[in-house]
């Protein structure tokens, strides 16, 4: 008895939860007027109308299913389904999950360290963060999760799916992906750890040039970088930085604003907008501790989403850095958690992120001011030429250039000599200190990431041009 009594307590004030969301999913007036306005033929014409189709729904099932079935568990099933209908962001969380979300991960608990969504239906990696075992096992933006631990994942929720993942640290957990191209499932089976991220990693490209990797937007994110850009400004003039947040996941909206002002004077950061218009919020930059004014170069991929997209559309909108790299992700949404009545709780997107020119960064992501796609430095051989451009003197018969002396020749090598990038980059060239040694002891050889190489000629081309105009 005391059983039936609780449930039906939990019944009721899951019901109540749901009629109000329902009034505020299907229009709060009687009639639904733009049902109407549509030419609806739906013979429902009140939000009350659905929710006795529900509750009719629930008691045929109570009455007749073969079992008699919990009502909380019809309840729940019930409001899942519908926020799933919504978009991949949106879920209920059932009193467990809930409190998980309120308590930080404790030193029992781990994880894989991936940024996930559900994209076209499919559980999606948006990123795995950098040091994390998911990120040393290999699996990269845009590999679709088929199955976890031999569960196929197309029936789970986006919280669901998240819940499975995580566990007692030293724990494995095997997750079948399909990634672009390949002809089959791949099984990676990870290791769970307590992910401890650090979130800004920072050194020099050359004398001048620094470069700050932001791996993801956490508390002490724009703290922290404050920090590391003062250590390099106490050694060096900087005159241009590489911004690199790409497999940048997000995080904390605050930390996006915080680096986003850290970097501009004045102006509009982001803005959100959405159907209650109290909720909307505006960001604006500050001049106090706004950083110098060199040049900044942005590195994006599709791996950037949420809080790294906001501060990539704010900079490229104010003309204060230029976005390099590949198409974002294209994660927007604001999502806001209603707590109910029984513990449990509703995950709702109810805004849309906009940049400050009044872009939508959602599904459509930020687009580079130059598109460079991933690769590596591809080094040659000694001795052997580079493919080349057919020219006058590789015809033969060509005719000689009567004017060049031989010390002309000698100051200009030929073809097959060790060539010097715009970079100063040598195809051959070891570690000699500096920024080189630096990079190479934090395991990290940046010579032979093509868009960090990319970055940082453009920046000193950058320089160069100035010198130039300054000398006029």
């Amino acid at each position: 008895m005391i059983e039936k009594h609780k449930g039906k307590s939990i019944a009721f004030a899951v019901f109540l939860a749901l009629a109000v969301f329902l009034l505020v999913y299907l229009g709060a007036l009687p009639g639904n007027s733009r049902a109407r306005e549509e030419g609806s033929e739906d013979q429902f014409r009140s939000p009350y109308e659905y929710i006795k189709l529900f509750t009719d729904t629930l008691n045929l099932v109570q009455k007749n299913y073969v079992e008699e079935v919990e009502v909380k568990k019809l309840v729940y099933g019930s409001i899942k389904g519908m926020l799933a209908d919504l978009d991949p962001h949106s879920s209920f969380m059932p009193p467990d999950m809930f409190k998980e979300t309120q308590v930080e991960t404790s030193g029992s608990f781990g994880g894989l360290g991936i940024e996930i969504t559900i994209r076209d239906g499919v559980l999606t990696v948006v990123s795995p963060i950098e040091d994390t075992p998911a990120f040393r096992a290999g699996i990269e933006a845009g590999d679709r999760i088929i199955k976890i631990d031999g569960e196929l994942s197309k029936d789970l929720t986006l919280m669901e799916a998240v819940k499975k993942m995580r566990g007692p640290k030293g724990t494995k957990i095997t997750i079948s992906i399909m990634r672009k191209g390949a002809l089959s499932l791949q099984d990676v089976t990870i290791v769970r750890d307590i992910i401890n991220v650090v979130s800004v990693k920072a050194k020099m490209l050359s004398d001048d040039i620094a470069y700050v990797r932001l791996t993801q937007f956490q508390t002490r994110t724009s703290s922290d970088l404050n920090l590391k850009l003062k250590e390099l400004k106490d050694e060096h003039q900087l005159s241009g930085l590489v911004l690199d947040l790409r497999n940048n996941p997000g995080g904390l909206l605050q930390q996006a604003v915080a680096v986003s002002d850290y970097f501009l004077k004045s102006g509009l950061i982001v803005y959100t907008d959405g159907r209650i218009s109290k909720q909307n919020m505006r960001y604006q930059a500050h001049d106090d501790g706004t950083e110098g004014d060199y040049p900044i170069v942005v590195l994006v991929n599709g791996g950037s989403a949420s809080a790294s997209e906001i501060v990539a559309g704010a900079l490229q909108d104010h003309k204060r850095g230029l976005v390099m790299g590949t198409p974002t992700f294209g994660k927007g949404s604001v999502q806001t958690i209603i707590p109910l009545e029984d513990g449990s709780a509703v995950r709702l997107t109810t805004s849309l992120y906009y940049t400050p020119s009044g872009r939508s960064i959602q599904a459509k992501g930020i687009e580079p001011d130059v598109l460079v796609e991933a690769g590596t430095v591809v080094k040659r051989e000694p001795g052997k030429g580079l493919m080349h451009d057919l020219k006058e003197k590789d015809l033969k018969g060509h005719f000689e250039n009567a004017k060049s002396s031989p010390e002309m020749n000698e100051a200009h090598p030929s073809r097959d000599a060790e060539p010097e990038s715009g970079s100063g980059i040598r195809p051959e060239a070891e570690s000699e200190g500096g920024a080189e040694s630096a990079a190479a002891a934090a395991g990290e050889d940046w010579r032979n990431d093509i868009q960090v190489v990319r970055a940082l000629e453009l920046l000193q081309g950058w320089k160069v041009f100035r010198q130039l105009d300054n000398n006029r």
